[in-house]
C-alpha cells in the first residue's frame, strides 16, 4: 500500500506487512528472512516513511507458535534456513529478527479530512472481540498481548471473517473511515467488506497495492476501483 503523505509530510510513504514465510522453499528451508531484512534497511534508511506492520506469521515466529502451510512447519522452515547461512550465528540474527518485530506496530492511523484510514493485517474476528482490548492502539504492546488464542494482539493479526456489525462498532470506538486490511482471501487481489473495509492480497498472480492520497482519501468502494496490479508495478521497474 502507497499513501501519499499528509500536508507538511512530502513525498510517499510504504505500508508493509506479512514478509515472511514464503511459498517457496529451497530443499525444504524458508531464506525469506532475507526478504524481512529488505524491509529493515529501508526502515532504517527511511524511518518516517516505511511502516512495517506486524502480521500473524511475523507474531508466530517470535513467540515459536506453529504454522503448518501445505504441509510445512513456517517457524521451523525459516529457522533451519538462518541456521543453514548463519550457521553458529543464527541464534544472534533470530535475536535481532525478533527484536525489529516486536518493534512492529498493529496498525498505521492515517487522518484525512473524511475521516481516518486505518491499515492494519487484520481486525478481529467477531467471535474474538469479547477478548479483545479496544484500546490497544493506543497504548504499548505487552507480552500478554502476543499470547496465542488471547493476547489481544494475537487476536487482531489473526482475524477473520469481519461483518458490518463489527465494522460499525470499531468505527465508533476508533473513528474510522476506512480500514485496509490483509489476511483474508481475494481471489482477484481485493475484496470490499461493507460498510468500510477493503481487503488487498500480493501475494499472487493477481495481487495489488492501492495508491491513497490523503488529502482524498477514498470510500472502500472507490478505494478497490483504485488498486493496481503489482505485476505492473514490477514491470516498470
Amino acid at each position: 500500500m502507497d499513501h501519499a503523505a499528509s500536508a507538511g509530510e512530502p513525498g510517499p510513504h510504504l505500508t508493509l506487512h506479512e514478509v515472511i514465510h514464503a511459498d517457496r522453499l529451497v530443499n525444504g528451508l524458508d531464506f525469506s528472512y532475507r526478504a524481512l531484512a529488505r524491509v529493515a534497511q529501508l526502515k532504517a534508511e527511511f524511518p518516517e516513511r516505511v511502516h512495517a506492520l506486524l502480521a500473524n506469521h511475523e507474531l508466530s515466529q517470535i513467540i515459536g507458535a506453529g504454522i503448518v502451510k501445505d504441509g510445512v512447519r513456517c517457524v521451523d522452515a525459516f529457522n533451519d534456513g538462518m541456521a543453514y547461512v548463519f550457521g553458529g550465528e543464527w541464534e544472534r540474527v533470530a535475536g535481532a529478527v525478533e527484536r525489529f518485530i516486536r518493534s512492529m506496530p498493529l496498525a498505521l492511523r492515517c487522518r484525512g479530512p473524511r475521516g481516518d484510514v486505518l491499515c492494519a493485517h487484520s481486525l478481529p474476528g467477531p467471535a474474538g472481540m469479547g477478548r479483545f482490548d479496544t484500546t490497544i492502539l493506543d497504548r504499548d504492546l505487552t507480552d500478554d498481548d502476543y499470547q496465542p488464542r488471547v493476547g489481544s494482539a494475537h487476536v487482531m493479526v489473526w482475524g477473520r471473517g469481519y461483518d458490518a456489525d463489527q465494522l460499525e462498532d470499531l468505527v465508533e470506538r476508533w473513528g474510522v473511515g476506512l480500514f485496509v486490511l490483509g489476511h483474508e482471501k481475494a481471489d482477484n487481489g481485493v475484496l470490499v467488506v461493507p460498510p468500510c473495509a477493503v481487503v488487498l492480497n500480493s501475494d499472487h498472480a493477481r495481487g495489488v497495492y492501492l495508491p491513497i492520497d490523503l488529502a482524498n482519501p477514498p470510500r472502500a468502494e472507490e478505494a478497490a476501483a483504485m488498486v493496481r496490479p503489482l505485476a505492473l508495478a514490477r514491470d516498470a521497474t
